[in-house]
């Protein structure tokens, strides 16, 4: 909630200073920036709606909580990044490719970009500080982390906080050549390429909170730690099926056939099965499990 919280205050400031220059400068770029900024500041109002409704427990109608609800919010962000950010920025980099704009007021424009860059240094540095911390967590790279976590907002400001500096970088070389050169084309192709840079970062992050809404499987590392904490129960002699899948940020549904210890009567065996489940349960990632009984010749699954 801090990440988000702190990336949509920089941001806004961000949109606000971009919106001044532009309107100052005419910049294509600048605008560009300037519908970035605005676009990522809306996105943290649908992210920070989304760890709100995320966060709810489960209830009658909904057994599996609300965590689904995270990647949907986070969805909307997405489509806001693309149609608000990458599809004006695009746009009007055309349109200022057919009608150049006159030459831009550059140290107000160079003034803006270098106070964006301090502030969305500022939200992408607590971006980066989780997501080392988790990565050591988890003993995985923090950019593999990122891109597999099921943490939607975390990826989302991660992704858009390392885009606005590119951006910003785009615009101010973009802004550079303009000056340098004499030519408004250069400033528009930057409009283009923050636009084409924005799009790309909301493909990836539609595309993986499709996956998460679908349903995905935890990880292979995820899934051995759980198999060897139910090895790990007085209860269970041996597991021979195991599923575990997202059903919210670090949320799981599980799913698994065992062998419980000794050979007792069946009404003994249910009422076990069901404290187990219960157990299990308690490990606060393990939204349900559903526990059933293994069959003498199915193999036994190793962690």
């Amino acid at each position: 909630m801090l990440t988000v919280v702190l990336a949509f205050v920089m941001n806004l400031l961000v949109a606000v200073a971009k919106s001044i220059a532009a309107a100052i400068t005419g910049s294509a770029a600048m605008l560009a920036e300037a519908a970035h900024s605005w676009a990522d500041a809306g996105n943290e109002v649908f992210l920070l709606i989304a760890e709100r409704r995320g966060a709810k427990g489960r209830d009658a109608r909904h057994p599996f909580g609300y965590g689904r609800a995270t990647y949907i919010w986070s969805m909307f962000a997405a489509f806001g990044l693309f149609a608000v950010g990458a599809a004006v920025s695009v746009m009007h980099g055309i349109t200022s490719l057919t009608e150049p704009e006159a030459d831009a007021d550059y140290l107000v424009g160079y003034a803006v970009l270098a106070i964006a860059a301090v502030l969305e240094s500022v939200s992408f540095a607590q971006a980066i500080r989780q997501v080392r911390a988790a990565g050591d967590r988890f003993a995985i790279h923090p950019l593999r982390f990122v891109n597999r976590t099921s943490n939607t907002t975390l990826r989302a400001v991660f992704f858009e906080d390392a885009a606005a500096l590119v951006g910003l970088a785009i615009a101010a070389l973009g802004m550079a050549l303009h000056e340098i050169t004499g030519s408004a084309v250069w400033d528009a192709i930057a409009s283009i390429l923050v636009g084409i840079l924005l799009g790309f970062i909301a493909i990836l992050l539609i595309k993986r909170n499709s996956e998460f809404l679908l349903g995905q499987s935890a990880s292979p590392t995820t899934r051995s730690a759980i198999l060897r904490e139910m090895l790990a129960h007085p209860e269970i002699e041996r597991v021979t099926y195991l599923h575990v899948e997202y059903v919210g940020p670090m949320q799981y549904y599980l799913v698994a056939a065992v062998d419980m210890v000794g050979d007792r009567a069946e009404h003994d065996v249910a009422e076990r099965l069901r404290r187990v489940e219960r157990e299990i349960e308690q490990h606060e990632p393990i939204v349900e499990a559903v526990l059933t009984l293994s069959t003498a010749d199915e193999p036994s699954l190793n962690p």
